[in-house]
């Protein structure tokens, strides 16, 4: 895949053939491009940020020969997804999910979700329990751990969580864009884990992620969360989503960590089970940034496998 010099990149770029199905669903009142393979049970994948659903690529063809339905989605704004001006508030994203595995003829799924992926699955199994069937959690806190982290530990994840208040300047999707998206990589690099970022599949997957944040309007849309998640705080719809956000999870939660992950710190992460009141597992991943399901891709299959079996 060649790097774009200049003039917008076309929605093709994330289209590549392979062995899975390309559609486009119709869920919340927006169109989302979804990528499909096997049949069985559904496994959802949620990416996180600065990825689209070629995340998980090399997940999504083993999960479905183990014999499930396995199912990755461009979230609101990114991808070959739409990318509306609004929409970017926790409770419209998972409203976007819940709306997804309705659209897409199911009771339920397994979820499982990445990063800012794995904040919104947090989310939608708080706010529609039924439509979950199990959890899996990669790289994300629990939202309420995330936000209370922020401000009880400012020499720790305050200080983590500080490249994200650039976010928060407008027209900063333009730095985003700058030289190829090139700020892309580099948030690839600083927060995967330095195994990964010298090993030789990192430079084939940031030119992906850059490629595809250089679709018009994705690099805005992409922000639009993270601004919603900082300027909430002081907004009455943000309490409201604290409030909600409080209520005991009854989905079974397997949540994967690395434990060099230095954008959500693992002792951040590590006390999100206390929401949890059905069973609950930790596991903390050696050498493994925040990006564990490319970076490990071969035990979180394992894990999400056992998970979804058990």
């Amino acid at each position: 895949m060649t790097e774009q010099r200049g003039g917008p990149v076309d929605e093709s770029c994330v289209l590549p053939e392979g062995p899975w199905t390309h559609r486009f669903v119709g869920a919340n009142g927006s169109r989302f491009h979804v990528v499909e393979a096997g049949t069985g049970p559904m496994v959802l994948f949620l990416h996180g940020f600065p990825e689209y659903w070629l995340a998980w690529r090399d997940l999504l063809p083993a999960v479905a020969d183990a014999g499930f339905r396995a199912v990755a989605v461009d979230l609101r704004g990114y991808g070959a997804s739409d990318k509306p001006p609004r929409g970017y508030d926790g409770y419209t994203l998972a409203a976007d999910v819940a709306g997804l595995i309705r659209a897409l003829g199911e009771r339920s799924a397994t979820l499982v979700g990445a990063g800012a992926g794995g904040l919104i699955a947090w989310t939608v199994a708080s706010f529609h329990p039924t439509l979950v069937r199990r959890l899996v959690v990669l790289g994300a806190p629990h939202p309420l751990r995330l936000r209370a982290a922020i401000f009880a530990d400012p020499r720790g994840q305050f200080a983590a969580s500080t490249p994200a208040l650039k976010f928060q300047l407008p027209r900063y999707e333009h730095v985003l864009t700058r030289d190829n998206a090139a700020e892309v990589e580099a948030i690839l690099r600083r927060w995967g884990g330095p195994q990964w970022v010298d090993g030789p599949d990192f430079a084939a997957y940031a030119r992906c992620c850059r490629e595809a944040m250089q679709i018009p309007q994705a690099a805005f849309c992409a922000l639009e969360g993270y601004r919603w998640a900082f300027r909430s705080v002081l907004r009455l719809h943000g309490y409201r989503f604290v409030r909600l956000m409080q209520k005991p999870l009854v989905t079974p939660t397997l949540q994967l960590h690395g434990a060099l992950d230095p954008a959500s710190l693992p002792r951040t992460a590590q006390g999100s089970g206390r929401y949890v009141t059905a069973p609950y597992e930790w596991r903390l991943l050696d050498g493994v940034g925040h990006f564990p399901h490319v970076e490990a891709k071969d035990l979180v299959l394992g894990e999400i496998l056992r998970w979804t079996k058990s």
